[in-house]
């Protein structure tokens, strides 16, 4: 196989990754004279602010999701300025990594075996399909607590995508639920926001901070500030205070 690049007498750049930080720098160089090359593992650009809707089943994955081709860098080799690729190797002059950022959970090993994170369109996907099976198996449980272990939805992380899944959750809640599902009451299903410092959107402004968690309490989401998460045991989310909420769904967005 191979790469398929063009010899030039230009100066050849390699961005390794697809996100911003990656498109920003070819977007800002495409008039620059260099060769140009963008490899990414996967064949599309994904517009992560909107991952929260396909999580919530308001958008299609094609929505946000843009094509482009495909390679996985394997190795490089600095002191021969060359990647080694999936699909060859490939020469350079100058090297950006852009590969982005995975999520962080800050040690905690359950947390990380048992919480849904939403870094990727595929990850998105797979939360949506996670809550719409976690909905039918209510509709089937034959037992009070089972049922309302599985209609608890508890998202961590109050900043930026904790707040969108959170209020997309609500909005779900108020005007998806009892026409999908008319066996469960929107007065079952419970949706809670974890967050450890005094404040949702605390890198925002004051108004901001006020009006989005204004927001969420007016639409039914419970905020829980100044609580950490320490541990998922027994089928619940464990909170620093001692206390814990039974779940089956925990949405991990509280950092990278």
């Amino acid at each position: 196989m191979s790469l398929n690049i063009p010899a030039t007498t230009r100066k050849r750049v390699v961005v390794i990754g697809g996100g911003f930080g990656g498109m920003k720098l070819i977007d800002s160089l495409r008039r620059s004279g260099f060769q140009l090359v963008l490899i990414d593992q996967n064949n599309y650009h994904q517009f992560q602010p909107l991952l929260y809707q396909v999580a919530t089943a308001g958008l299609n994955p094609g929505s946000i999701a843009f094509p482009f081709r495909m390679a996985r860098v394997t190795r490089i080799v600095p002191r021969e300025n060359q990647i080694e690729t999936t699909i060859g190797s490939l020469g350079y002059d100058y090297l950006v990594i852009a590969a982005g950022t995975t999520t962080n959970y800050y040690g905690m090993q359950n947390i990380q075996a048992h919480a849904l994170p939403m870094k990727s369109v595929t990850e998105a996907m797979a939360l949506r399909n996670h809550i719409l099976t976690k909905f039918e198996e209510a509709l089937t449980a034959d037992d009070a607590t089972k049922r309302q272990r599985l209609l608890n939805l508890v998202v961590v992380g109050g900043g930026a995508t904790g707040v969108e899944i959170s209020g997309a959750l609500a909005e779900m809640k108020r005007y998806v639920l009892q026409k999908d599902y008319p066996d469960l009451t929107s007065a079952t299903l419970h949706i809670y926001l974890v967050e450890g410092t005094s404040k949702v959107l605390g890198n925002m402004s004051p108004e901001a901070s006020e009006k989005a968690g204004g927001f969420l309490s007016r639409m039914g989401v419970k905020l829980l500030l100044d609580t950490r998460v320490t541990d998922y045991r027994d089928g619940a989310i464990v909170l620093a205070n001692g206390e814990s909420i039974p779940t089956e769904t925990v949405i991990w967005v509280s950092g990278v």
